[in-house]
């Protein structure tokens, strides 16, 4: 031990010169050694695994909507060469539907043209009634054989033909058009008749048995 006028100090501080205590480790401070503690802890607490029972920041989906998820998955397939076939089929039973509809006359799957009640009553005006243009064809072709055969007085009944049959398929359009306009403004004074008019001359061109929708009324039967 040293005696001096500040006190006494142990010999391992005081009387040895040469090898100084340094200061921090006298006043080192508290706050390092209460800090070490916790980081350590935190580093330990870090490497626990997740309680099973901790809430997940998302709700957990019920049973029946996860199967119903797992299974759409399951079943959609992403393939493009399926996703054009599943195409081919689905405009394959449009299509059928849509013949069924136009030999049956169904309504739902029938055209967007041929849809609505002023379409349908068109359709049942003409098919009710003869029209000149529907034999059109038919004598068409007894005109071309009498324009054939080499004998001029039956080529020349074949060309007036050619005029009779034209007069009358205008005048006969003329009538239908007027008399079907008429019926549609007495029957379906509120709806839009647009188009309906020229929708009728243009079935009535058609023979009787190769209309579509087929015809639903026999001739002379009022619709």
């Amino acid at each position: 031990m040293t005696t001096g006028v500040a006190g006494s100090f142990p010999a391992g501080l005081g009387s040895n010169p040469g090898h100084p205590v340094p200061l921090g480790f006298v006043f080192r401070s508290r706050a390092k050694d209460e800090k070490a503690p916790a980081d350590k802890a935190a580093v330990t607490d870090s490497k626990q695994t997740r309680d099973p029972q901790a809430p997940k920041g998302r709700p957990t989906p019920k049973r029946n909507e996860a199967q119903s998820q797992r299974r759409s998955v399951a079943n959609t397939s992403t393939s493009r060469k399926d996703a054009a076939k599943r195409q081919r089929e689905d405009r394959r039973a449009a299509l059928e539907r849509q013949r069924q509809a136009l030999a049956g006359g169904d309504e739902r799957y029938l055209p967007a043209r041929d849809k609505g009640p002023v379409r349908k009553f068109v359709r049942d005006w003409i098919d009710s009634r003869f029209n000149v243009a529907e034999f059109f064809l038919p004598m068409a072709v007894v005109i071309l054989v009498l324009s054939v055969v080499r004998v001029a007085s039956l080529q020349n009944i074949a060309l007036l033909l050619w005029l009779v049959v034209i007069v009358l398929i205008v005048l006969d359009a003329f009538v239908s058009g007027f008399r079907l306009r008429k019926a549609l403004g007495e029957r379906f004074p509120d709806h839009n008749r647009k188009g309906a008019v020229a929708y009728g001359l243009m079935r009535s061109l058609q023979m009787r048995r190769l209309r579509l929708p087929k015809p639903q009324v026999k001739r002379g039967e009022r619709p």
